[in-house]
């Protein structure tokens, strides 16, 4: 009996982009199930348009072009597409959701970035960006200011807010389960049950703003959320509140928000900036006090880059064995995705 032919994957992402996702373990396995081949372009050029006129699916990354319609006429036999990363919404356009199934591997990168989410949290209600030592800073008076009256600062029973309740802020609320915080979310879309399993109360935007002390974006950007932390907004925060951003750039006026550090009304940190990132070396939000930025590290872990690769390959394999894809995007999902 003639064994079945592998199925062809296409895979497109540069070497070093591929190999942090891939391991050498990655590789053999998808060498034992299918006949892959790689293509570095970040652009639809003529080999990459050949070599997808074969593939029955494919996988990107946030290096691969992006797709639209033109995709079903390339690539006549491509029945699903895997995609190592966070963005759809504006990656794959018009009926590809329809005609395709697409699947995406949410659950790593949403971990890895609820855990930076954590990190900054305490490392912003601790104080600690104030208090720590190092070139060019004095603390003469720190030490005994601190001897004799203790600091003021403490994550555990505070109050926090959260902008978006996904994912993400679900896993961030679990990994800070033992602070016994108070969250107060904002999330018109998430079922109000959740609060029977999470310690949140949900609130309306203007109370959530009102009272963050603490305030994490952890929402996906949409046409409803972009911008949604305005000037305006932002003066509704009190004062010395601290904007921590794990999500998208966009969520927040940067401009705006600049500006409220700059005056030392507001603090911040950042993973994400919009419309520029990285920020550019001399932006005031990379040296002024009371300001952290990062360099969009959230997601991306080798642990969760490895773990995506592994969720991946489990639902290529379903999909070409017959079986339901766990992580398939819908059209239904969009309007709440970024």
């Amino acid at each position: 009996m003639l064994a079945m032919a592998k199925p062809v994957l296409l895979i497109s992402a540069p070497s070093a982009l591929f190999e942090s996702f891939f391991t050498d373990g990655h590789q053999r396995r998808l060498s034992r199930g299918f006949q892959w081949s790689r293509n570095p372009s970040a652009k639809l050029n003529r080999v990459l348009a050949q070599q997808l006129g074969r593939a029955e699916a494919l996988i990107t990354t946030w290096d691969s072009p992006r797709f639209g319609d033109e995709l079903l006429q390339i690539a006549p036999h491509l029945r699903l597409i895997a995609h190592c990363g966070g963005e759809v919404k504006r990656r794959f356009t018009g009926s590809l959701l329809d005609r395709l199934t697409i699947a995406t591997a949410p659950e790593p990168m949403a971990r890895a970035t609820a855990e930076l989410g954590a990190a900054l949290l305490l490392y912003c209600a601790r104080g600690i960006d104030r208090y720590r030592t190092g070139p060019g800073r004095r603390d003469d008076r720190t030490y005994p200011n601190v001897h004799f009256h203790g600091t003021p600062e403490s994550l555990t029973g505070a109050a926090v807010g959260v902008l978006g309740f996904g994912r993400i802020g679900r896993k961030l609320v679990d990994f800070c389960r033992g602070f016994d915080l108070r969250w107060r979310v904002y999330d018109p879309y998430a079922p109000r049950d959740l609060a029977r399993h999470y310690p949140v109360e949900f609130v309306s935007l203007s109370s959530l703003l009102k009272d963050s002390r603490l305030l994490v974006l952890t929402a996906a950007l949409t046409d409803e959320t972009r911008g949604i932390l305005n000037r305006r907004r932002l003066s509704q925060l009190p004062d010395h509140a601290t904007v921590i951003n794990i999500a998208r750039g966009g969520l927040i006026d940067l401009e705006a928000l600049t500006r409220e550090v700059r005056q030392g009304r507001l603090l911040c940190a950042l993973d994400v900036t919009d419309p520029l990132e990285p920020l550019p070396p001399k932006h005031p939000l990379r040296s002024l006090p009371g300001a952290i930025v990062t360099p969009h590290i959230g997601g991306g872990t080798s642990k969760a880059r490895h773990e995506m690769a592994d969720d991946l390959i489990d639902d290529l394999e379903r999909f070409f064995r017959g079986d339901t894809v766990k992580n398939r995007v819908t059209t239904s999902m969009l309007a709440r995705m970024t």
